[in-house]
């Protein structure tokens, strides 16, 4: 569908292989793709908010420019491990950065939420953790690629022009301070 015509999203993107695919297929589906990334600067390196301005810059050729809004996450993170059970890590984490997307959204006039969830890729995937996480959500959360496995989310990276991208290695804000054994309930 043409680029915008079924209105505009905002993609919370890493800079793995997962989110950039999200937003490719939500681009197909005529939205018009704007995108957060979080980031746990100083506690990581800078690198992954390089590689995700260059995967933004990839996928421009599918939609044309886009906004980015960059949000230092390490404090968060932080507070959240002083203060909450280990195993919820990763679930409180997703739910605080739901929150701050959405207040983005608003701002910029977006109609829904994107993420890279794949059902059970991930502990913080299971049906239980992305109820729980959407609880929060006050619009929409699309999920693109909730039914594929990790090969057919590979085949379309490839599709999109980002997989060699996203292979590149980088210090992702959720795995920074991850629990050894996080919940899946």
């Amino acid at each position: 569908l043409p680029v915008g015509t079924s209105g505009r999203v905002l993609v919370l993107r890493s800079g793995g292989i997962d989110s950039p695919v999200a937003a490719y297929l939500a681009m197909k589906r005529g939205t018009k793709a704007h995108y957060v990334h979080f980031h746990s600067a100083p506690y990581t390196s800078d690198a992954s908010i390089a590689k995700v301005q260059r995967l933004v810059h990839v996928l421009a050729r599918h939609q044309g420019s886009s906004r980015v809004a960059v949000v230092p996450f390490g404090d968060c993170q932080r507070e959240i491990v002083s203060l909450c059970p280990e195993r919820l890590r990763v679930v409180l984490y997703r739910r605080m950065m739901l929150r701050t997307a959405e207040r983005i959204a608003r701002r910029w006039r977006c109609e829904a939420l994107v993420t890279g969830d794949a059902l059970n890729q991930v502990a913080s995937q299971t049906l239980e953790n992305l109820a729980a996480i959407d609880r929060v959500a006050h619009m929409p959360v699309l999920r693109p690629l909730v039914g594929m496995d990790k090969q057919e989310i590979i085949v379309a990276a490839e599709r999109a022009g980002t997989y060699a991208l996203s292979l590149l290695p980088h210090q992702d804000c959720c795995s920074f301070l991850q629990p050894q054994h996080p919940a899946t309930r």
